[in-house]
């Protein structure tokens, strides 16, 4: 349980009992008190359920909650200050009176924004996972030819939060089973007869073949108000997949079911053994989505009256649910409807369209709402002929068994071929990524930069056209937006159908010669197939295994003359580096991805001699290593970026010399890096140095002071840097700094007086930045200046500034209180 979870209730607890008192004094404060007494009492149950929950909020995402604690600590200091305050003193009650309206519209802005309140209490029971694009019912977004001749990508502001946006309008369109006729309907109604009343049936199952709807049913379940009302919002929903950690999914139902927190692995088998001896008694509903194994399910369920547990699957388990619901695929009428919201973004067929040939196209995906809506979106606006090819190719598509489902991968490959080239090797990319994994959009850039010869603008809209066309999902966070946002506050999920596609396509030939050499899931060590063909050289561009924790014994000699992307996913403390990267002179990118709960270890860091070409390096949740004194200069490394890693072994004090070991060194990105002090003063010797950016790192004291020297620098990022209260006045002297974003910086009390000498600054970002009061008088020779975003009192500051600089824009920033992170 978080801290600032405890604190939050205690503070909103004490807060209205103040409030209480504050309407029996003053006049002038009682309506607004009155009025934030209401406002608390609605607020209170959410913080005391995940007071209460035993759920240990996500490092990533702690400050949201603090700035709430926060504010309804400023909160209870005003109203004892109205107490304090003398009954006939007008004027400091009529101040005090304006400052409790303002204190009960921040509190009314958390609970009125997007998906708040009741998100908040949703997010600590629901998971939503990769399944969540291609389960929504209604058409994608405009054609991505239309998309890019309208615009200038990578140059007008806002072109990527139009393209992220159109998911939000979907997901508005979501809830409504309408769309899918009343096959889905039905299959809601039969669901919640076996949840609902019936105390004999514990545990209850869907099941279908993949991409039929299953999780989209199971999701409307959970947000139907009579189950929500019945499991008085206890519910709580998990993604198994194929390659789950049994470990922290069991952890996770314990500490929700019980709300006790587990210290570890001991002290969890000894509290499972209990739970038939406990008497909870609370209705609790369980959701386990995408369960492929019997072992793995069996280990989850759990036997205590008022929990029922809702088993969703493509696989039926007879001897472990009580009931099941077999979800059939869509009726020819409805099938209809989704395929013509997918190609004509209409209800039904156009009057221009060939009816004839829809009706047989859509007959050809046989009813699976899935591969009607990817089948749907690659012909959208596609002429006559193409259509006739489609429709043609489909009808003489091979299965490769007897089940329908594998049929499925047939008929889905024929979108996929029509795809670009590029495009399609772009998709093919996307089975390098474990299932049910939201793939950061920064990784999927960098790398298909590096491998497809793109630059990142035609990268991103690559990602554009599968999205449109419903491959993949774009996974939106509040703060992306334009052309300056970092691609790392974006994320991107496959339906795990799709992902199979994508394995199936490429696991075509001969395994040496394969382009991509893959794991499909998590395994124990490298696949016995590998093993197998280690004589022979290994032809894969791209590398990606998943496995547990690997020591030098696991590793066996593999050849990879051609490989220039390696992917390592696991699960572990301590990981040993695999010897064969020596045999990699073309790897260029290496993403190394750590999915335990703790950082990781990382051994054999000799490889690092061999990777001379290697130009960008992605490091998640690892212990950085203190890099040795003989160490060889990455001489081609271009970016590093360092997500939830530890790094004050490698970057404390000024010993490190930066320049010596990345001398071509362009962009650094440090995300929560929770240990991170100060920087290394050598940092400002990297003269390659064109973008900085450090965010959530809550301990950093302040920048060096000769940050200046970094005459390359065109994007510094200091978002949610709270300990830092002044920025250097060597920042004053980067005379290419484009775009400067200080949000949420809550400490910084003022701006460089010589900030105007940042002849080429085009933005800032200064949103959440309260303790600046004042800007300084060089501020106006900021001429290139053209957009500002800031809080409303902030925007009052830069009200002269604008009739000084023309085209400058001053944007007041909204409250954004995006609360997906909790369900991660």
């Amino acid at each position: 349980m978080a801290v600032t979870d405890f604190f939050a209730g205690e503070l909103a607890t004490e807060l209205i009992k103040e409030l209480i008192a504050v309407c029996k004094k003053s006049s002038h404060c009682k309506a607004s008190a009155e009025q934030l007494i209401d406002t608390i009492n609605e607020l209170l149950p959410t913080i005391e359920e995940i007071k209460y929950s035993g759920v240990e909020l996500p490092q990533r995402r702690q400050s949201q909650l603090d700035r709430l604690s926060e504010t309804l600590r400023g909160g209870l200091e005003l109203a004892r200050k109205v107490l304090a305050s003398g009954r006939w003193n007008v004027y400091k009650n009529l101040m005090y009176a304006r400052k409790m309206e303002k204190l009960e519209k921040n509190v009314s802005r958390f609970l009125q924004g997007p998906m708040q309140a009741h998100v908040l209490a949703d997010v600590h029971h629901s998971r939503v996972e990769a399944a969540e694009r291609f389960d929504r019912l209604e058409g994608s977004a405009r054609r991505i030819e239309q998309r890019l001749g309208s615009m200038k990508i990578g140059v007008s502001d806002g072109w990527l939060e139009e393209a992220v946006k159109r998911v939000e309008e979907e997901e508005r369109d979501e809830g409504n089973l309408v769309n899918l006729g009343v096959g889905m309907v039905l299959g809601k109604k039969k669901v919640k007869e076996m949840l609902i009343g019936r105390y004999d049936l514990g545990v209850v199952g869907i099941c279908g073949i993949g991409g039929s709807g299953k999780t989209t049913l199971a999701r409307e379940i959970c947000r139907d108000a009579q189950v929500r009302s019945y499991f008085n919002n206890r519910i709580v929903f998990l993604t198994v997949s194929q390659s789950p950690n049994v470990e922290q999914l069991k952890i996770k139902l314990w500490e929700h079911i019980t709300g006790n927190n587990i210290s570890g692995s001991n002290d969890l088998n000894l509290q499972w053994k209990l739970q038939f001896d406990l008497r909870i008694g609370v209705r609790t509903l369980v959701v386990l989505d995408d369960v492929w194994s019997l072992s793995v399910l069996e280990q989850l369920i759990f036997r205590i009256p008022g929990c029922k547990t809702l088993v969703v699957s493509r696989f039926m388990f007879p001897t472990v649910l009580n009931n099941t619901y077999e979800h059939e695929l869509l009726r020819e009428d409805e099938a209809m409807t989704l395929f013509c919201c997918s190609a004509f973004r209409e209800k039904s067929i156009p009057i221009a369209a060939n009816d004839k040939l829809v009706k047989q196209v859509v007959n050809e995906c046989k009813g699976l709402p899935l591969a009607i809506k990817v089948i749907g979106a690659s012909l959208r606006d596609q002429p006559q002929m193409f259509w006739t090819s489609a429709k043609n190719r489909l009808s003489r598509g091979e299965p490769i068994c007897d089940s329908h489902e594998n049929n499925l991968l047939s008929r889905m490959a024929i979108s996929i071929n029509y795809l670009p080239l590029k495009v399609r090797e772009c998709f093919l990319d996307l089975g390098a990524f474990p299932e049910d994994k939201k793939i950061p959009l920064d990784v999927l850039i960098n790398m298909w930069v590096e491998m497809h010869d793109l630059d990142k603008e035609e990268a991103f809209a690559i990602v554009i056209e599968l999205s449109n066309k419903n491959l993949l999902t774009l996974v939106k966070d509040a703060r992306a937006g334009d052309v300056y946002s970092s691609y790392y506050e974006i994320s991107v999920s496959q339906h795990d159908v799709l992902r199979d596609l994508a394995l199936y396509l490429s696991k075509r030939g001969n395994l040496n010669g394969q382009r991509r050499l893959l794991m499909p899931r998590r395994e124990a060590g490298l696949p016995k197939e590998w093993e197998r063909n280690m004589d022979q050289p290994f032809n894969a561009q791209i590398v990606s295994i998943h496995t547990g924790e690997m020591k030098k014994e696991d590793w066996f000699h593999m050849d990879f003359p051609k490989a220039e992307v390696l992917i390592l996913n696991f699960a572990s403390n301590d990981y040993f580096l695999p010897p064969f990267i020596a045999s990699m002179p073309k790897l260029r990118a290496l993403i190394i991805i750590n999915y335990s709960t703790s950082n990781t270890v990382l051994h054999n860091l000799s490889v690092f001699h061999h990777l001379g070409n290697l130009r960008s390096l992605w490091f998640e949740k690892i212990t950085v290593p203190q890099l040795p004194k003989t160490t060889v200069p990455l001489r081609n490394l271009r970016k590093i970026s360092l997500v939830l890693c530890k790094v004050n072994n490698i970057l404390h004090g000024s010993a490190v010399d930066l320049p010596m070991i990345f001398p071509r060194l362009s962009e650094l990105m440090m995300d929560h890096c929770v240990d991170l002090i100060e920087l290394p003063s050598s940092i400002c010797q990297v003269h390659s140095l064109e973008i900085l950016s450090i965010t959530n790192c809550h301990g950093l004291l302040e920048l060096p002071a000769y940050l200046g020297s970094l005459n390359s620098l065109q994007i510094l990022r200091l978002y949610a840097c709270p300990a830092i209260k002044k920025l250097p006045p060597g920042i004053c002297e980067l005379e290419w700094l484009k775009y400067l974003d200080i949000s949420q910086c809550v400490n910084l009390s003022s701006l460089p007086e010589e900030i105007g000498r940042l002849i080429s600054l085009e933005k800032i970002d200064m949103r959440e930045c309260s303790q600046i009061r004042n800007l300084p008088g060089s501020i106006a020779s900021l001429r290139s200046l053209h957009r500002v975003i800031c809080d409303e009192e902030a925007a009052l500051l830069w009200k002269e500034v604008e009739m000084v600089i023309p085209d400058l824009r001053v944007q007041v920033a909204e409250e954004c209180f995006n609360l997906d992170w909790l369900s991660d």
